[in-house]
């Protein structure tokens, strides 16, 4: 069977080969999860979507111990022992993390439940989050339980039960998230319409109505995402139970008695707990934001409330948004922001899952080599597809914004997504290089630059958002800032423990002059015939003179990157030939000569 052991044809995925598996799944997740959450902003609006944004961010966090850490630690161990042959070890070790991880997920879901209500009343200020908050604390429980799955196959350079099970989670979350909250804000509406009490209260104004609705509407939108992870878990259970791992009979008699399953248990927790640390300080800046932001623009509303509404009073006036639901409008609308800046890390990120059994196997045999290969080949690739599509995101924000959401949103997130774009490649790159510090057992570095990050994030928040004149628009300062520390720490110490030489003429220099090259020409053409299709089409509609436009512009932006790429001969044969059918790529660039 093909994906056996992650054999193809006898052979082990490589580091691109796995990775490709994990950007192709991450590619639809993406896809699915915009056809998710544009829709979603529809529905509830972008007042919904900050009550959504709240309880993603406080679960972000656990879920990145659960999805990201605990995989990790897991990933490690296997990966270590099977390039030393000790399959009893790789056995012991998956069974060992089932007890680990079953009550790792059963204390995070009772945590979540316990500070729902002092989290949303004390921190964020808003109590109505409480019911999308209780509703995504169950899937903690199924994260912790589907990580086992995920960092066993991942130790065995078998990426594609990880990948499938996040597909289906992730159309879970569309089918059912969208549709249950479709019928819930139907049935609610329906009885204002009919003058009937909406949440035991009757309203007039539907405006006001709507803004009773929203925090339950968005919880069941949150239901959604319980539900897929109960169903990414059932498929890997029974994936597993109908499958198996690959390992054969001759594998295990041939291989050393196992350790003792407490010295594994003990060995597992050793591992995990930095790693999971890690995960969490990277995923608390998400927490700092879900509490900082919202306090911040409350405190800017109270300090100066002319200033806000003034510089935003159109925007305001248009989406018919009542003064006490501003903050949340603002913080929905920089949550729709972020869907757009999170795409490429998220992508990226699966460069550095597929490095780590790599790294951990080539440290346990001390091949320094096949190290210093995959680190500069994890850098490469990353930069490659971070600096153009952030650039590209930066010169066309206003234009893609308006195509999804509404011209109100648009016009208050472009600055915001184009600060973003130009700097992409920093949170692009931050995962991978912290799953290779992981992965050569130096989880105590990216543990503390996070924390350095962190403050510096908290004191910018804290300046900046709470200054009425700034307000929104410094959320993506203090971010940039923290990453600015967290990227430039990690790297130098990734170079200094292994001694990589990294060219950064092919790494960084030629990328970016390349998206430099790309992202002006998008800019031009997205601004040439916007002006001449902006008549086109029904203003409203996904299809008109707008989106015409932007789609031209990216056709455009990615033959501006591509071309200057190969001329400054960008792209190296190594790369290519990690790639499925990339030998062939391969030998026809080199025919013309446009291989570095």
């Amino acid at each position: 069977m093909a994906d056996k052991m992650g054999k193809t044809n006898g052979k082990s995925q490589s580091l691109l080969n796995g990775a490709f598996v994990l950007v192709v799944a991450t590619v639809l997740v993406k896809v699915i999860g915009a056809l998710f959450k544009i829709p979603l902003s529809m529905l509830i609006g972008e007042v919904g979507r900050g009550y959504f944004n709240t309880a993603y961010e406080i679960y972000t966090p656990l879920y990145s111990i659960s999805m990201a850490g605990l995989p990790v630690a897991v990933s490690r161990m296997v990966a270590k022992e099977r390039s030393l042959g000790h399959f009893r070890d790789v056995r012991l070790t998956r069974k060992v993390a089932v007890r680990l991880f079953l009550l790792t997920g059963a204390i995070g879901t009772l945590l979540m439940f316990a500070i729902a209500y002092p989290y949303t009343k004390f921190v964020v200020g808003y109590t109505e989050n409480i019911w999308c908050v209780l509703a995504i604390a169950p899937s903690i429980f199924f994260c912790c339980c589907m990580s086992t799955y995920r960092g066993y196959y991942e130790g065995l350079q078998n990426m594609m039960p990880t990948a499938i099970s996040q597909v289906i989670e992730a159309l879970s979350k569309l089918v059912l998230g969208l549709g249950i909250t479709y019928v819930f804000l139907q049935s609610q509406l329906k009885r204002f319409e009919e003058g009937k009490a909406v949440f035991g209260k009757i309203f007039t104004n539907k405006n006001e109505a709507l803004a009773a609705i929203y925090p339950y509407a968005a919880a069941t939108a949150v239901m959604g995402v319980t539900i897929g992870t109960v169903l990414g878990f059932i498929f890997l259970s029974i994936r597993h139970k109908a499958v198996g791992d690959g390992i054969t009979k001759s594998d295990l008699m041939n291989s050393p008695k196992p350790e003792n399953s407490k010295v594994i248990a003990k060995s597992l927790v050793m591992t995990a707990l930095p790693v999971a640390a890690s995960s969490l300080i990277l995923n608390v800046t998400n927490l700092i934001d879900a509490s900082t932001i919202q306090n911040r623009l409350a405190f800017a509303m109270t300090k100066a409330p002319e200033i806000i509404k003034g510089q935003y009073g159109t925007q305001l006036t248009a989406s018919g948004i009542l003064d006490s639901q501003i903050v949340k409008y603002l913080y929905g609308v920089y949550g729709e922001v972020l869907d757009f800046k999170n795409l490429v890390p998220t992508i990226t990120m699966t460069l550095g899952i597929s490095a780590i059994p790599i790294i951990s196997a080539a440290w346990a045999r001390r091949d320094s080599r096949e190290i210093k290969t995959t680190i500069e080949s994890v850098i490469r690739v990353t930069m490659f597809i971070a600096l153009p599509v952030g650039f590209g995101l930066a010169a066309v924000s206003y234009n893609l914004l308006n195509t999804f959401y509404s011209d109100a949103s648009a016009t208050i997130g472009a600055p915001i997504l184009t600060l973003y774009g130009f700097s992409i490649f920093l949170f692009a790159v931050s995962s991978p290089i912290t799953n290779m510090l992981q992965a050569l057992g130096r989880t105590d570095i990216p543990l503390k630059s996070l924390c350095v990050g962190a403050i510096v994030k908290i004191i910018l928040n804290y300046i900046l958002i709470g200054n009425p004149k700034i307000n929104i628009d410094g959320a993506p300062v203090g971010s940039i800032a923290c990453y600015v520390i967290v990227v430039g720490i990690n790297l130098y110490s990734i170079i200094k423990i292994t001694d990589v030489r990294i060219n950064f003429g092919s790494v960084f220099v030629k990328p970016f002059i390349c998206s430099g090259i790309s992202s002006a020409i998008a800019f031009v053409t997205v601004k040439v015939f916007s002006r001449i299709l902006g008549g086109v089409g029904n203003p409203e509609a996904m299809i008109n003179g707008n989106s015409i436009s932007l789609a031209i512009a990216v056709v455009m932006a990615v033959v501006g990157y591509v071309i200057p790429l190969l001329f400054l001969k960008g792209i190296s044969k190594d790369d290519l030939e990690m790639i499925p059918k990339g030998e062939k790529i391969a030998k026809k660039l080199e025919k013309y000569g446009f291989l570095g």
